[in-house]
């Protein structure tokens, strides 16, 4: 495969040295550069320093966490691929043709195709073979990338399965969108679990509107306004991920709202960036517009993201699991690690919290199917004010019986937002029980539970609680 070139290594560089004249929102990139020699003067440290983030990323395989059997067994192909070691899925599929037209197939057909085409994808992922030569016709990369176009036509990426033609915009289904996807921001993210933030952070990329209401969303503001954000293409997506990766991140985390529903743009910007995509100047404009750390002087390294000269990164779902089994299929040749979020037991908590019916069975289905898979992830559950007995605990009940070798963060963090916080002019009086934190009494009586089932989930929660609390403490 062609390697990165030198000339587009840096376009972020060019953008900051370029004699040509710059616009006004190019000229503040320069301004925000001088306000981070400030930043850092003030004692502010970032791994903005190239040989400092090249330790930082080459530590990454030594912290403490991956000493964990639960961690290691699990997540060690991520875990290679972060590290370059190994090729991301995305690269594998790149290198296998496919047996048909894909503009003249019809879907059921190019479905039987994606089917013929996993069990070679999934030996050469198992041998970690190194992917062939980019066929001259179509991939499977690129039938990835024609499905999720068909399936926008008659939407079927989430589980409410609208069947709405999003292509022309008639009609909406849930999560009200069209053809188009808004990116919130993206930035190194030094908030999620140290198994994807490592030291150079998550590369996050946050996608507004969601295909869930929950009452309590931490990330309302974007996740219940579809406008929120700036409209991305996806050259502009891609450019996105490929900044992330060149400045040091560890992954990249598609995440929003809820990235279910941006599925089609998601499957386009990764079949670019393993057809060799580099963004030009004026591509890395506009991705820039959207960085929430661009005020961060980050240099642009190829090393921290090449594997035998082409584009690697591990692809990362970070996902209410909300969605359609061939949503899941399509997905298993793309992603190399999974964070699904799991919240709500079997009962109707899922309804009267986040106004989703059928949650319990889509988001079972859809943790079965990848843990039969042999998938890389780790299951994330959220405590919630007085909802131990109907949903913490059947969660971890299900969990222990299916897949009792998965890492769970048993997770302390929520709080009252949006329509369960009282100070919000968008609150409902209905909602009155979950207007509080859970108590440390509930934590603790959560990982007690955990503990007593069996489940590996000390690594990954401690680290990362809000509370400080520890088993025995």
């Amino acid at each position: 495969m062609a390697g990165i070139k030198t000339s587009l290594l840096s376009p972020l560089k060019q953008i900051f040295e370029s004699a040509e004249p710059l616009s006004a929102q190019q000229t503040s990139y320069r301004g925000e550069a001088a306000a981070l020699d400030a930043a850092q003067g003030a004692g502010v440290h970032f791994f903005t320093d190239l040989r400092r983030r090249r330790r930082a990323i080459g530590a990454f395989e030594r912290l403490w966490i991956w000493k964990d059997t639960a961690v290691a067994g699990r997540l060690g192909r991520y875990l290679e691929v972060a590290e370059n070691r190994a090729p991301a899925k995305f690269l594998i599929a790149a290198g296998i043709p496919v047996g048909l037209p894909l503009d003249e197939a019809g879907e059921d057909a190019l479905w039987a195709e994606l089917d013929r085409l996993t069990p070679e994808f999934l030996a050469r992922h198992a041998k970690g073979e190194a992917p062939g030569p980019r066929p001259e016709g179509p991939s499977l990369l690129d039938l990835c990338r024609e499905l999720g176009q068909r399936m926008l036509a008659h939407c079927n990426f989430c589980a409410w399965d609208c069947r709405i033609d999003r292509t022309i915009g008639a009609k909406f289904g849930t999560c009200k969108l069209v053809r188009g996807s808004r990116v919130s921001t993206y930035f190194h993210h030094l908030g999620e679990e140290l198994i994807f933030r490592g030291l150079a952070g998550s590369g996050t990329i946050f996608f507004t509107s969601c295909n869930m209401r929950c009452a309590f969303c931490q990330n309302g503001d974007i996740s219940t306004d579809k406008d929120n954000g700036q409209a991305v293409s996806a050259r502009t997506l891609a450019a996105m991920a490929w900044i992330l990766r060149m400045e040091g991140c560890h992954n990249i985390n598609w995440v929003g709202g809820d990235p279910t529903i941006h599925l089609h743009t998601i499957v386009d910007a990764i079949g670019l960036l393993g057809q060799g995509f580099q963004p030009t100047r004026e591509v890395a404009v506009r991705a820039l517009d959207a960085k929430a750390d661009r005020v961060f002087s980050f240099e642009l390294d190829s090393g921290a993201g090449t594997w035998e000269g082409a584009f690697n990164v591990p692809m990362l779902w970070n996902s209410n699991f909300f969605m359609t089994g061939e949503a899941t299929r399509l997905l298993r040749l793309l992603m190399d690690v999974w964070l699904p979020d799991f919240k709500f037991g079997p009962g109707r908590c899922a309804i009267t919290l986040a106004r989703t019916p059928r949650y319990w069975e889509t988001v079972t289905a859809n943790l079965a199917l990848i843990h039969g898979w042999g998938e890389p992830f780790t299951i994330r559950h959220l405590v919630m004010p007085g909802h131990l007995e109907c949903c913490t605990y059947p969660i971890l009940d299900w969990i222990a019986e299916i897949m009792p070798d998965v890492p769970v963060n048993i997770m302390d963090q929520y709080r009252p937002e949006i329509y369960t916080d009282p100070g919000s002019p968008k609150y409902m009086e209905r909602y009155a029980p979950m207007a509080r934190r859970p108590t440390p009494g509930e934590v603790r009586a959560a990982y007690h539970y955990a503990r007593g089932l069996g489940l590996e989930f000390e690594a990954v929660t401690h680290e990362k609680n809000t509370m400080g609390l520890r088993l025995g403490l």
